[in-house]
């Protein structure tokens, strides 16, 4: 486990539990009290944890977000295998948005085999991914950037999405909780993404199995308007049947 994945274990724990102590942690990842009390500064600078006498508290009840780059290098093999998957969903000629993220950003990578396409996003890191790719056009919503996602929201991107029909919405989400569906952390992003499913004739979400009985705050929408969800499977057997019984084809990673 490297530094970002045991900091953001760390954020994990805290929230289930509470809290977390500075010598528990030492037990349970065997680094030195030195090393756990600079994560423990690390993330309370970052907003992420309160740090407390002895250890650290949970913020709020609600997943945290991480950076882009503090995201990029989590469960990275994972969402490679992902996002073959979901390549193998595209076909030549589609035309589809592909969502801002980390998981999207490796579906990105593995759009070169492609000749003809059409690949809107509102991701910055997504498009810088897609640079080489000149056989097929690239466009980008436009809108204000939010620099922690490195991805446009607002009205203009909302507009720019809604002057064209797509085939496909690849989206990656923060949370999947069963009361609220798949959600997200940041309002006007939950926005543009309820407005990318509405114009595309099929919605597929990707995510690994670590965003289940996550919620971030903002819904984007239920279960029921996805057609595909594709995973890891060590997603957990109660998602998978209300996955499925929602009317969605479940795609899982070996």
């Amino acid at each position: 486990m490297n530094t970002i994945e045991r900091r953001h274990d760390i954020v994990q724990l805290a929230l289930n539990k509470g809290k977390v102590a500075v010598s528990d942690l030492v037990v349970k990842y065997g680094y030195s009290a030195v090393t756990i009390r600079s994560d423990l500064n690390y993330l309370h600078k970052k907003g992420l944890l309160i740090r407390s006498r002895g250890g650290a508290i949970a913020c709020n009840k609600i997943t945290q977000e991480l950076s882009v780059d503090e995201k990029h290098h989590k469960h990275i093999k994972v969402k490679r295998k992902l996002a073959q998957l979901v390549c193998s969903l595209i076909n030549e000629g589609d035309a589809i948005i592909l969502d801002s993220g980390t998981t999207t950003e490796e579906v990105a990578k593995c759009l070169a085999a492609f000749r003809r396409l059409v690949v809107m996003t509102n991701g910055l890191n997504i498009a810088q991914n897609l640079l080489h790719s000149d056989d097929f056009e690239v466009m980008m919503t436009g809108g204000t950037l939010r620099k922690t996602s490195m991805s446009f929201y607002g009205s203009q991107a909302e507009d720019s999405i809604r002057r064209y029909y797509f085939d496909k919405v690849i989206l990656g989400v923060d949370g999947i909780d069963f009361n609220s569906g798949i959600t997200t952390h940041f309002e006007y992003e939950a926005i543009l993404n309820r407005t990318m499913c509405e114009i595309a004739k099929e919605v597929i979400v990707v995510a690994d199995s670590s965003k289940f009985n996550r919620t971030g705050i903002h819904k984007i929408c239920g279960f029921s308007a996805i057609n595909t969800f594709v995973t890891d499977s060590q997603i957990p057997d109660e998602f998978a049947q209300t996955i499925e019984q929602a009317g969605a084809k479940l795609i899982i990673a070996q």
